[in-house]
């Protein structure tokens, strides 16, 4: 038996194209549940609500100090004993989204310390409300200062989104594996699974570096 079978690598590629589909689904909408919920953290904790505060900075330490494969078996396997049942897919979403989410909060609170003390004094000066502050002053400046962290995690949500084949998603990788069990033939499988990540991950990184650079030299 061959190494490596062109015949059957081209039979599964469809298969394993459709499964990445899903992988790159969870990851955008994943991405737009942490950067959203991350950019609301960080505002709260920034305005320094009595209580508010606290809960979230517990909430932010315990998520960020959990793995996420345990969140993950969590929310699908333990929310259901309490009435509140989600598909494996919407899991991956939350999971992630949530997950990462606690980063990318630090990320934009890193951000907005940067803007100088003298924008937050004109602001008061001026007497602008506290909403047109925030979305006129100091997020257009803060959030394109960090867009390169914040891209590096998108990136890396898109290479996690194999852990959640251990709640049955069928994403590229947990696809591959099945493919293998059929045929028993592994190589094809996790090798394609292997390159479809690094055709879209190199570019993505490399896009994330141009924007470093960019900030750096501006």
């Amino acid at each position: 038996m061959p190494v490596w079978d062109w015949n059957y690598a081209f039979d599964i590629l469809p298969d394993l194209l459709l499964a990445l589909v899903t992988t790159i689904e969870i990851t955008l909408l994943g991405s737009v549940v942490a950067l959203l919920l991350g950019l609301v953290f960080a505002v709260l904790r920034r305005l320094r609500i009595p209580v508010l505060d606290q809960v979230l900075w517990a909430f932010v330490e315990v998520v960020r100090s959990t793995p996420l494969l345990v969140q993950v078996f969590f929310l699908f396997f333990v929310l259901p004993q309490f009435g509140v049942t989600l598909s494996a897919f919407v899991v991956g979403v939350v999971g992630l989204g949530v997950h990462y989410a606690t980063y990318t909060s630090e990320v934009y609170r890193a951000g907005i310390d940067a803007i100088p003390k003298g924008q937050w004094e004109a602001c008061t000066a001026l007497s602008l409300p506290r909403l047109r502050v925030w979305t006129g002053v100091i997020l257009p400046q803060a959030v394109p200062r960090v867009l390169p962290a914040l891209g590096n995690y998108v990136i890396s949500m898109f290479k996690e989104v194999p852990l959640l084949l251990a709640i049955g998603v069928v994403e590229v990788v947990n696809e591959a594996r099945e493919l293998g069990s059929l045929t028993f033939r592994y190589t094809e499988p996790y090798t394609i699974a292997g390159l479809l990540f690094l055709l879209l991950s190199y570019p993505a990184s490399m896009l994330v570096r141009r924007l470093e650079r960019r900030r750096v030299t501006a």
